[in-house]
């Protein structure tokens, strides 16, 4: 989803808004450098457990309520999807007590982040920016990457939809004021494709550092 480069991989990365999810926990173990952040990492494992335990049923059921807003390709059913995300969250519950221990994860939330200018190549942030539109500000979200690009030389957000699959109307918006800011911020598409329409990330650098 993020159409990582082996040149990407190679830098220093920080997930943003990262979640129970094993980017994190897969990446280390093949030797690669990167910290998420999440304010969910202030709770312990097995609360977090709890809480993946708890919304398991409710996410299954709502992909099958919605069947259609999904590409089931790779993923050939919303119980395939369920068996997915549980097997990646167990990875990261098993990766979190140690890499929490090594500053690995961080409870850090956007928009304001502990990190220092320039202290990563690259900051992703998956299914939060543009995802909750309706909860989150054009203002917020210009915030929130500005901040992320002030940490990392470039910045990358996915999907570009709303949760309910349909094109973020704050895409153009917070584009056209980024780019009026002094930042090249550009769409491109990506060789992934879950949710219908969601092929497309949005790449933001600041054009002098």
């Amino acid at each position: 989803m993020f159409d990582l480069a082996p040149q990407d991989l190679d830098g220093k990365i920080l997930d943003c808004a990262a979640g129970p999810a094993s980017f994190n926990a897969e990446a280390t173990q093949k030797g690669y450098r990167v910290v998420s952040c999440d304010p969910i990492y202030r709770f312990t494992a097995e609360e977090i457990a709890d809480r993946i335990d708890d919304t398991y049923e409710t996410v299954v059921a709502g992909a099958k309520d919605n069947r259609d807003r999904y590409v089931w390709e790779k993923i050939g059913s919303p119980e395939h999807m369920g068996e997915a995300r549980m097997a990646a969250m167990r990875r990261f519950l098993e990766d979190f007590p140690p890499g929490l221990e090594k500053g690995r994860y961080r409870p850090d939330e956007l928009p304001s982040l502990g990190f220092g200018d320039g202290e990563f190549d690259l900051a992703l942030s998956s299914h939060f920016l543009f995802t909750y539109s309706e909860r989150f500000s054009s203002d917020f979200h210009i915030a929130a990457i500005e901040e992320m690009c002030r940490v990392a030389d470039e910045a990358r957000v996915f999907p570009l939809l709303n949760y309910d699959g349909r094109p973020s109307r704050l895409l153009r918006p917070v584009v056209s004021e980024l780019q009026a800011r002094g930042y090249r911020a550009e769409t491109r598409r990506v060789p992934y494709e879950f949710q219908k329409g969601g092929k497309r990330l949005l790449s933001v650098v600041r054009e002098a550092r």
